[in-house]
């Protein structure tokens, strides 16, 4: 009997209060207002792995959203991702009351400096026993680049020209710069880190210069699990030679299929398996115990969502001001700095304000699953059978209890039918999405910086006794 398609899921969040479907923070069971608190993430945590949850998705941005209206006057009465505060300092809190789900979180690499980040991940590997993820993004907010002294955004292509640069660089220290064995811990020689492991990384490129040794010992998986959400040409060709998951937003299955078969040819000519990579889809679901009592939930969740907070949002994506228009008018797609894949779906349907504002009836560009535990399922499955994807990431409705329903309600359907875990399997987050070890394959693009012994070592690993 041939085994089921396992389904992965993610629950996705943002450390704000509005993130993907806004406005609902307004509803009156609604907790987002508490993000600022441990308490919150700390509940968030339990219930995500009392359902198993693979890992929590975690967005950021760096930046604000002032292109709606050419101000932050609807970003600020909405919340639109803003006040947002710093992903990475959730994780260990949330670490501490779970055992095994994993977390994915956002950094902006165009605002950071990769030595330090290096280590900041390591530490994260080392304090949640291995279970951390890196969604790489590298932006597309003007404003980001004009708060961090920057006149404008580095070109959309280029900016992943960097990002290739940038994670050879943290290939180096975080497989590179400690050997196997490195660390001793040995008390009666006196010697915790063998000398002779520990070599100096030296990086000489087109954007970074570094010298030194990585500060941090190796962690579990040395090179956290490697997520990516870039959909146009050049950020495909990003996600083949470097991420393990990719995270997608397409309008329908066909579009969500093609996406898929075209990522597993390039991920083939980038000279890795077809099946390297685990595609989460996007999506919202509101389910209840009957299918009345779901629609009911979800007309409840539409009478607080604002449309105009979810166009806001989808303005920044791609760089237009909507609010230019009149609701029927034709819009100018002209290519932006932004989120190319966005601007492009939105061209291919010709979306008008009008069109869009109807999209986002419950506040954001997900299209929502509504439907009893069966109906819910039903769809789940057909997403994962027609298209090709391996799970989802969930955007948040109601907080908390779009989370704790989904668990209640969904999650036993999908034991029931076979497609979804029963327990968790031991080990990494990289171990339990790929069934394989910690540590990155032979085959990936990190697997070269690894230290070779002296007379095959490459130049960039520089022996401390020289």
């Amino acid at each position: 009997m041939t085994q089921k398609k396992q389904i992965l899921l993610n629950a996705f969040n943002m450390n704000c209060v509005g993130h993907i479907n806004h406005g609902l923070w307004t509803h009156p069971r609604d907790r987002s207002t508490e993000y600022n608190t441990l308490e919150h993430w700390t509940g968030i945590a339990r219930t995500l792995e009392r359902g198993l949850f693979d890992g929590l998705f975690i967005a950021d941005i760096v930046g604000v959203y002032d292109v709606y209206q050419r101000n932050v006057d609807a970003t600020l009465r909405e919340s639109i991702q803003l006040p947002a505060n710093d992903p990475l300092l959730l994780v260990s809190a949330m670490a501490a009351v779970t055992q095994h789900l994993g977390f994915g979180v956002t950094v902006n690499l165009s605002y950071e400096q990769p030595y330090l980040l290096a280590r900041r991940f390591s530490t994260l590997d080392h304090l949640t026993r291995g279970r951390i993820g890196w969604n790489i993004v590298t932006g597309y907010l003007d404003s980001a680049a004009r708060a961090m002294g920057l006149s404008a955004q580095v070109a959309h292509d280029e900016r992943y020209d960097r990002a290739d640069e940038y994670l050879e660089l943290l290939y180096k220290l975080w497989e590179g710069s400690w050997e196997e064995g490195a660390v001793r811990r040995d008390r009666q020689s006196r010697v915790f880190a063998e000398p002779s492991k520990v070599h100096k990384v030296r990086h000489d490129g087109r954007y970074f210069r570094m010298e030194g040794y990585h500060l941090a010992e190796p962690s579990p998986q040395r090179t956290p699990v490697l997520f990516q959400a870039g959909s146009s040409g050049r950020g495909q060709r990003f996600a083949a030679r470097h991420a393990e998951c990719v995270f997608i937003s397409p309008p329908s299955k066909e579009v969500a299929r093609k996406t898929v078969q075209a990522l597993r040819e390039q991920l083939v000519v980038a000279g890795r398996r077809a099946d390297d990579v685990k595609v989460f889809v996007g999506t919202a679901v509101v389910p209840g115990a009957s299918a009345k009592e779901a629609q009911e939930k979800y007309a409840d969740y539409r009478h607080y969502a604002s449309r105009e907070a979810g166009l806001a949002h989808f303005a920044a994506s791609t760089g237009i001001d909507y609010a230019r228009y009149d609701l029927d008018a034709p819009v100018d797609y002209a290519n932006t700095n932004a989120i190319e894949s966005a601007t492009r779906t939105a061209q291919q349907h010709g979306w008008t304000r009008r069109q869009l504002l109807e999209l986002f009836e419950l506040g954001g560009r997900y299209p929502a699953i509504v439907g009893d535990a069966a109906q819910v399922a039903d769809e789940l499955q057909s997403w994962i059978e027609e298209t090709g994807i391996d799970g989802f990431n969930l955007s948040r409705t109601v907080v908390p209890e779009s989370y704790e329903d989904f668990v209640d309600l969904v999650v036993p359907e999908l034991q029931n039918r076979g497609v979804y875990k029963t327990a968790y399997a031991q080990g990494s987050l990289r171990r339990k999405l790929f069934d394989a070890g910690d540590q990155l394959p032979a085959w990936h693009a990190a697997a070269q910086f690894r230290h070779a012994p002296a007379a095959q070592a490459q130049a960039v690993l520089v022996p401390t006794d020289q």
